[in-house]
């Protein structure tokens, strides 16, 4: 059971998020019913620096939900460049099962939302992984110095197919889509640049919801999101997940449902400050 965890519990949150939002400023619909995107810019009117989002995240074991710990997103303005964080633990009761102390930053341009330094420090269990990556987007390239330490790490070059985000860059370049007109049934492509490799995923959009209820915390206006998961350690094969998306400017998950290969994880928003619009996706 903890297999499922290893390795995996931040992007068990930021994997849903990422493939929440379709990444595109001016979006086209293919007649196969696919939008193309476009991922060398993006204007971004959807947060600006000070904004912070905490999410709760439970673990289903043997049909009881247990409260397993946090994510907590933060923007920090730097001049020209965007810092963007996410500190992943667990909570001192849940421990005793399994201990996370994650850390990922990334560091972005403020005109193309795209990023430059990626670091990712994961302390999961007896698992644990240092990754920086220093991206030449102008070339298409990119250094990763990667080890299980910071003081292991060794460098490897890597030239990339176009322009490329990291797992949490593509985050926050994704909220800058106006969903209004977007039909249910609509695949998304996207991809990230994560462990020296490109990983290519497609979302379904499913629709707007009027009243999605969230426990705790209440009613919300939102778009429904089926993002398409990859089998292996933490999905099997047919696992669909299911993503909550604020039906306002910030377009921020409100709920994430996702199966694991033991068990099922759900994450839901906690608390929020620093947002740049009205969350007017609340009802009640």
């Amino acid at each position: 059971m903890k297999n499922s965890w290893s390795k995996c519990w931040m992007s068990i949150v930021l994997l849903p998020l990422l493939v929440a939002f379709s990444p595109a400023a001016n979006p086209i619909i293919c007649q196969d019913g696919v939008r193309v995107i476009e991922p060398c810019s993006m204007s971004n009117d959807a947060f600006v620096g000070g904004e912070e989002i905490v999410y709760k995240l439970y673990y289903n074991w043997n049909f009881v939900w247990l409260s397993a710990g946090e994510v907590t997103f933060r923007v920090y303005d730097e001049g020209n460049r965007y810092h963007l964080s996410a500190r992943g633990r667990t909570y001192k009761s849940y421990e005793w099962f399994f201990k996370v102390r994650d850390n990922f930053d990334s560091y972005v341009n403020k005109q193309t939302l795209l990023p430059s330094v990626s670091i990712r420090e994961v302390h999961e269990g007896n698992y644990e992984r240092y990754d920086k990556v220093v991206f030449d987007q102008s070339r298409h390239q990119a250094v990763s110095t990667r080890g299980r330490s910071r003081e292991e790490a060794t460098p490897e070059n890597f030239n990339l197919d176009g322009c490329m985000h990291d797992i949490l860059s593509i985050v926050y370049y994704m909220r800058n889509l106006d969903f209004e007109g977007m039909q249910p049934g609509v695949e998304i492509p996207i991809k990230f640049f994560l462990d020296r490799e490109t990983y290519p995923l497609k979302v379904k959009y499913l629709g707007a919801e009027a009243d999605t209820r969230v426990k705790g915390m209440g009613r919300y206006r939102t778009h429904k999101f089926s993002p398409q998961l990859i089998a292996g350690e933490v999905f099997k094969a047919g696992d669909e997940m299911t993503v909550y998306v604020s039906q306002d400017a910030n377009k921020i998950p409100i709920l994430i449902e996702s199966p694991v290969s033991v068990g099922s994880v759900k994450a839901v928003l906690k608390s929020y400050k620093g947002l740049k619009h009205d969350f007017t996706a609340k009802v009640d």
